[in-house]
């Protein structure tokens, strides 16, 4: 990432030709404690505490400050100034400090400290070179000669006046390393397009319009122009002065190769690799042109097929055009022939025609004559038969009338009679009822006398009937059902019953029936002719009611009275 530079004083040459310096690192880490949170749902912005550090360090200012860690005790900040020499300032302002925030009674104690860099010094690769067991020091490439830098801007390492302003030159990045000592080798492995097919297959290739930062490897000559030139690097970044004056700067990173990348054979593998990739890349397109050609010839010999395809068709197209040419000449020539003799005949059919239509007006005209008059005697005859007509139905309308007239009083008539025999009836009923009830208190009154005399009789004839119980029985006669089930309710002797029903049972026979039995009969034979009487009230009734809908089905309708009486008979209690 690219940063503006203001203040170039501490800039150092790397490179006039192509204007790159290299500016020192100017970095700081500024932690920030945070207070115990007591209130929930309370919380500290990392923003105002940012705001708070950058407002301790004015007038000075931080040329980027960010959060490079936030935890619930403690806020850390990375920041970077232009200057080396404002650090120390910036330190001794902000180093045991303290923030006090809005709404918080605690105090955030402040801690700032320079960064230290991560860069390798002279022990790491002395110790990494001589415990490697596959190093030889006496190689280039597998000893601390070649240094691998990373996150350098395309552009800045591009040819003045190229056609790709984005692809870095190998030539560009010898000029700019060489003031350290003298260059072996360079590397970019992103201008190498068979790179990614290689073994390894850890570098990003060139592809234009798609990196910004490219990574490269410089091999000196020298021991010394190495450490010169990692010496010169540590803690720097690099710069770019433009013609106006403006300056943008950006970090990169420094490391010595461990990986023996410009070593003999590590360049003689990948000549081999690029060797066999071109040679595949090569076969591939003679493969490539070898298809192309067959599928040119086989989309020529589609093409000549379909020619002469086309040229059949259009000859059979040119054969079918003559023949149905030919057949429209044939079919016109018909067409002519026939509209000719169709103009012959539609002139005779028209001559006759004329002719025709003259015959037919006058046969019309001595039709329509003929039809006046026969629509004038017809017109009369249905006048005459009209009037007939009229007569006639009024005749049956007043002889509809005169019977509906008689019906409706001869209903009425019914109706009356009904009504009277019903009246009759229950005049019948309640006498009958009357009978009934007077019968009725006649057997309760003789059953209290029987109950009397019984009584009586057991007083006086108690001890009489136990000593001659047989003579009793002999004289006896079968008692009524009635007094048996009274005597044996009440444990009455046998003697005395006996004397009883026997003097009972005599009387009985010399006497006539009682009246309560001939009433009996008398109301039984009266109920059975009620109950015919009302069979056919009700028959005669279902009849009329049957006729009085047909009459309103046919659209005659009854007096109001008739209806009236009809619905007293429906509603009417049946006799029993």
């Amino acid at each position: 990432m690219t940063t503006i530079v203001h203040d170039t004083t501490e800039a150092v040459c790397l490179c006039a030709e192509y204007n790159l310096y290299l500016k020192p690192i100017a970095k700081m880490t500024i932690s920030v404690a945070l207070p115990q949170l007591k209130l929930p749902g309370k919380s500290i912005s990392n923003w105002e505490v940012m705001e708070r550090v950058k407002a301790m360090v004015t007038p000075e200012q931080f040329s980027a400050l960010r959060i490079s860690k936030s935890t619930m005790d403690f806020i850390r900040f990375e920041g970077e100034v232009e200057n080396k020499g404002v650090v120390k300032s910036l330190l001794s302002r902000l180093d045991g400090k303290s923030i006090k925030l809005s709404g918080f009674t605690d105090i955030l104690k402040v801690r700032a400290v320079e960064n230290k860099m991560d860069f390798p010094t002279r022990h790491d690769w002395d110790s990494f070179f001589r415990d490697a067991k596959d190093m030889n020091e006496t190689l280039p490439g597998e000893r601390p000669d070649t240094i691998h830098l990373e996150g350098l801007p395309c552009r800045w390492f591009s040819q003045k006046d190229s056609q790709h302003p984005d692809r870095p030159s190998e030539d560009v990045l010898t000029a700019v390393f060489q003031g350290f000592g003298q260059v072996r080798n360079v590397d970019i492995p992103m201008l190498d397009p068979y790179r990614e097919e290689m073994l390894d297959k850890n570098f990003s290739t060139f592809s234009f319009g798609g990196h910004l930062n490219f990574e490269s490897y410089v091999q000196y000559q020298e021991y010394c122009g190495f450490t010169k030139a990692m010496d010169t690097l540590r803690g720097m970044k690099l710069m770019l002065k433009g013609e106006d004056g403006k300056a943008v700067a950006c970090n990169i990173k420094v490391t010595f190769d461990t990986s023996k990348h410009l070593s003999d054979s590590a360049v003689k593998r990948r000549t081999q690799e690029r060797l066999k990739l071109q040679e595949l890349e090569r076969q591939r397109e003679e493969q490539k042109r070898r298809e192309k050609e067959e599928e040119e010839r086989r989309k020529e010999e589609e093409r000549k097929q379909k020619e002469q395809e086309e040229e059949e068709k259009e000859r059979r197209r040119e054969e079918r055009l003559r023949k149905r040419e030919q057949k429209l000449r044939e079919r016109e020539e018909r067409r002519n022939l026939k509209r000719v003799k169709r103009r012959q005949a539609e002139e005779q059919k028209k001559l006759q025609m004329k002719i025709a239509m003259e015959e037919r007006r006058l046969l019309l005209a001595q039709r329509n004559l003929e039809s006046i008059r026969l629509i004038a005697e017809l017109l009369a005859r249905a006048k005459a038969l009209k009037q007939q007509q009229q007569e006639k139905e009024r005749a049956e309308r007043e002889q509809l009338e005169r019977q509906e007239q008689a019906r409706q009083k001869e209903e009425l008539a019914r109706l009356q009679q009904l009504e009277a025999c019903r009246r009759k009836q229950e005049e019948e009923l309640r006498r009958v009822e009357v009978e009934k009830e007077r019968a009725l208190e006649l057997q309760r009154r003789e059953k209290e006398l029987r109950e009397k005399l019984l009584g009586n009789l057991l007083k006086k004839s108690g001890t009489g009937a136990t000593r001659s119980p047989g003579a009793a029985q002999g004289q006896s006669h079968p008692v009524s059902r009635e007094d048996s089930s009274e005597l044996g309710a009440s444990d009455v002797t046998p003697g005395a019953l006996a004397q009883v029903n026997g003097v009972k049972a005599v009387e009985g026979t010399e006497r006539q029936p009682p009246k309560s039995n001939v009433r009996s009969q008398v109301t039984e034979k009266k109920k059975k002719k009620a109950a015919a009487a009302g069979r056919e009230e009700r028959r005669g009734r279902g009849e009329g009611l049957k006729r009085d809908r047909e009459e309103r089905r046919e659209g005659a309708l009854m007096p109001s009275s008739l209806e009236h009486n009809t619905y007293l008979l429906e509603v009417s209690p049946k006799p029993d």
